[in-house]
């Protein structure tokens, strides 16, 4: 019989985030050994790297950072809920988001081919969680905006969850407004900044299914114009941040109430885990 604990188990998966029965096996096989026990993960681990590559990963969270005029987040997925919340993969994507603040990281192969100071890539570094974990991981989305100020705001949809929604504003004039805004793209998912930003075919596809609709709803032809342009502002509203009903006061648009303040939003970004 091996020598080890069920406390020798805890604190093996605490190190790792490998699953129970892979610590087992390891702790049997190294007759108790941490250490061996640790390196069994890892071999056996990055031997099934590449057999996880199709496997989804669709929880996660998502980490901000927002310091001197620039804002980097960063969405890095894993498989289950369970790891999601652990220790070693919310250490993990403190690890990431830290490198990819180091160097202005603002896309994913930019960030997986960095170097940390170990000597190791990013993509190094998630293969060998890929080991130890053995749940495919992976940094899914990058974002990074300037601006006078950049504001961020994480947002939990569940408590025992690490942040699911991540959002990053850049505004000229009043940080606070900036972050009610922020706060108000978590909730609402605005898809751009301006109706400008829409590009002119999914406009006019609006325009054709609005009329589509009207005339099959036997709208009157003479009404028709109106009734298109106001479905296709409706969608304007929905879509648009600035034209979008302030969370806080729905008789604003997100426009009218940073206008108000003195304050442009320049540009957002926006992650939800697994979206």
């Amino acid at each position: 019989m091996a020598n080890y604990t069920a406390a020798d188990i805890k604190a093996l998966r605490a190190d790792t985030g490998a699953g129970m029965m892979d610590v087992k096996k390891a702790l049997d096989e190294a007759d108790g050994d941490r250490v061996k026990a640790i390196e069994i993960l890892r071999i056996k681990g990055q031997k099934g790297v590449a057999k996880r590559g199709d496997r989804s990963a669709s929880n996660g969270l998502v980490a901000a950072s927002a310091t001197d005029g620039v804002g980097t987040l960063v969405e890095i997925n894993c498989e289950t809920d369970f790891v999601a919340k652990g220790e070693k993969f919310i250490a993990l994507a403190d690890q990431v988001l830290t490198q990819a603040v180091a160097v202005g990281a603002a896309s994913v192969d930019e960030l997986l081919a960095s170097t940390l100071e170990d000597g190791k890539t990013v993509k190094e570094l998630l293969d060998e969680a890929n080991a130890t974990i053995g749940e495919k991981i992976e940094v899914r989305r990058v974002a990074r905006l300037e601006g006078e100020k950049v504001v961020s705001y994480l947002h939990k949809t569940s408590p025992d969850l690490p942040a699911q929604i991540g959002v990053l504003v850049a505004v000229h004039g009043d940080e606070a407004v900036g972050r009610d805004v922020a706060m108000h793209i978590a909730a609402f998912t605005p898809t751009v900044l301006t109706r400008e930003e829409v590009d002119a075919e999914t406009v006019a596809s609006e325009r054709r299914i609005a009329e589509a609709t009207a005339k099959e709803e036997g709208k009157p032809e003479a009404a028709l114009p109106r009734i298109i342009e106001g479905r296709v502002n409706g969608f304007f509203k929905e879509n648009v941040l600035l034209e979008q009903p302030f969370a806080k006061d729905a008789k604003k648009s997100v426009g009218k109430v940073l206008e108000e303040a003195g304050t442009k939003a320049t540009a957002f970004a926006r992650f939800r885990v697994g979206q």
